[in-house]
């Protein structure tokens, strides 16, 4: 994937965390990972790696917040998430 369609997909899971957020039974505090990451989508001067790490790591974020547990579907793609944030952050 190219910087810029990283870009493109940081940007779009964003729009979804703030529509997630605004719901009242989600837990904000979901997204202080992300948050204490300090790479948004418009950093277009951070790197490529550190964008991929934060895309995985709001991902999830909101794979956590669909998920009824952690044997759902949502909840496996969270662990999955997970274990490439790690990996990801592990190339910074």
């Amino acid at each position: 994937m190219h910087k810029d369609e990283l870009l493109e997909l940081h940007e779009q899971m964003v729009i979804i965390k703030d529509h997630f957020s605004s719901r009242e039974h989600v837990d904000s505090s979901l997204f202080e990972p992300y948050e204490e990451l300090g790479v948004d989508p418009s950093h277009v001067h951070k790197s490529k790696s550190e964008h991929k790490h934060a895309v995985f790591v709001l991902g999830n974020a909101l794979a956590t917040a669909m998920s009824e547990d952690e044997f759902s579907s949502a909840g496996r793609v969270g662990k999955r998430m997970e274990e490439l944030a790690e990996d990801a952050e592990g190339k910074i």
